[in-house]
C-alpha cells in the first residue's frame, strides 16, 4: 500500500474484510477526541493532538491493529488480555472476527489522551 493521502483513502486501499473495522475504529476515535485533527504518519492514519499522536490504527494481511501511547496500553492491559486480544507496548491486535470491543476502544483513547496531556 502506498502511503495514503487521508483516513478515507487507507479505508479504501485496505483488504475488503478489514474496512469495516477500520470505518468502526475512524468513528469511535473521532467522537471520543474530538478535539484531535486527523492526520496520516508513518503511512497509518492517526489522530493528533498537540503534535502528539494519541490514537492510530492499520489493517494488515491477518490482522487490524489499534496505536496508543504505552501508557494508554499498559493502563488496560488487564482489560485487553480479559478480552482475548493480543498487545504490545503500544498496540491492541484484533481481527474481523474477533474486533476489539467498542468500550474498550473509548476507554484507551482516553487514557491515550490523558497520557499525552500530561
Amino acid at each position: 500500500m502506498t502511503t495514503p493521502a487521508d483516513h478515507d483513502a487507507y479505508i479504501a486501499a485496505a483488504p475488503e474484510a478489514f474496512r469495516p473495522s477500520l470505518t468502526r475504529l475512524r468513528t469511535i476515535l473521532s467522537r471520543v477526541l474530538p478535539e484531535a485533527e486527523e492526520i496520516v504518519a508513518y503511512d497509518m492514519p492517526g489522530f493528533s493532538i498537540g503534535g502528539s499522536v494519541v490514537a492510530s490504527y492499520a489493517a494488515f494481511s491477518r490482522q487490524c491493529g489499534l496505536y496508543l501511547l504505552p501508557e494508554a496500553v499498559a493502563e488496560h492491559a488487564e482489560e485487553i488480555a480479559a478480552s482475548g486480544l493480543r498487545s504490545t507496548k503500544t498496540g491492541v491486535t484484533f481481527s474481523p472476527s474477533r474486533p476489539i470491543p467498542d468500550d474498550l476502544v473509548e476507554r484507551l483513547a482516553r487514557s491515550s489522551r490523558d497520557a499525552a496531556a500530561g
